[in-house]
């Protein structure tokens, strides 16, 4: 294939848009930002299941306090009905030694109540420190994501805009290369890691990094001017330049 020494400079120019485009796609897929934010929801999944978790605590241990209470309340209430009996003095002796047992039955019962209660309330305090904590960690990693987020939308905006430049920048040179060697060089670029050309500098295959050296050499030194050379290794399209050291 023959194409005009110019046009084949032009192809360095199209392969160096491709190669700033795949960067510029690397570098969106690879943002930091992006694990920062997978890390932040992983976190806030679970500190979200944690809190769930201890308010449902909570409102278990509110409910059993508030049975305990009830009960107590009613304990006491059998004990104020039957204090008031004994004082009154309408008790037949029979009953009353039964019913200051009672009295003293329903006294210790309610001890014993109100001991679980103060043990509720504390076990209450403990978790609603514990929901406190988990709240506070819950906003601290939402706005870590938010800023990481934010962050994230900033350099995808520049990104984007880069890739629009380069594009258009790709669009106006593959303009300007004849559609044969415009072919061969996307041909090439699909099998050959997105890098379709490269440079041939000082004897040296910018694409393998391989220097040129025998026949190979010597057709590069005696091919003309519009020859389209191809390196023997990585089969890339090989553009002469002033540094070719031919």
């Amino acid at each position: 294939m023959n194409a005009d020494p110019a046009a084949q400079l032009l192809v360095l120019d199209l392969q160096a848009a491709d190669t700033a485009l795949g960067q510029l796609a690397h570098r969106r897929n690879m943002l930091p930002e992006l694990a920062a934010i997978v890390e932040a929801d992983a976190r806030l999944a679970a500190l979200t299941g944690d809190l769930v978790r201890a308010e449902t605590g909570i409102a278990d241990l509110d409910r059993e306090q508030r049975r305990l209470e009830a009960d107590v309340d009613q304990v006491r209430q059998r004990a104020d009905r039957d204090q008031q009996r004994m004082r009154a003095g309408s008790v037949p002796a029979r009953e009353l030694e039964s019913l200051q047992h009672e009295v003293q039955t329903l006294a210790r019962r309610q001890s014993d109540l109100e001991d679980v209660v103060l043990d509720l309330m504390e076990r209450r305090e403990e978790a609603d420190a514990r929901a406190s904590a988990l709240r506070a960690d819950v906003d601290r990693v939402r706005a870590e994501r938010d800023a990481a987020t934010t962050a994230r939308d900033t350099a995808f905006a520049e990104i984007d805009a880069d890739v629009a430049a380069r594009t258009a920048q790709r669009a106006a040179t593959s303009g300007q290369i004849p559609a044969d060697l415009l072919a061969l060089y996307e041909k090439v670029r699909v099998h050959a890691d997105g890098v379709g050309a490269a440079a041939l500098r000082k004897r040296r295959c910018e694409g393998c990094h391989l220097e040129l050296a025998g026949t190979e050499l010597r057709a590069a030194r005696t091919a003309p001017p519009d020859a389209v050379l191809r390196c023997e290794n990585c089969q890339r399209i090989l553009v002469r330049t002033p540094e070719s050291g031919l």
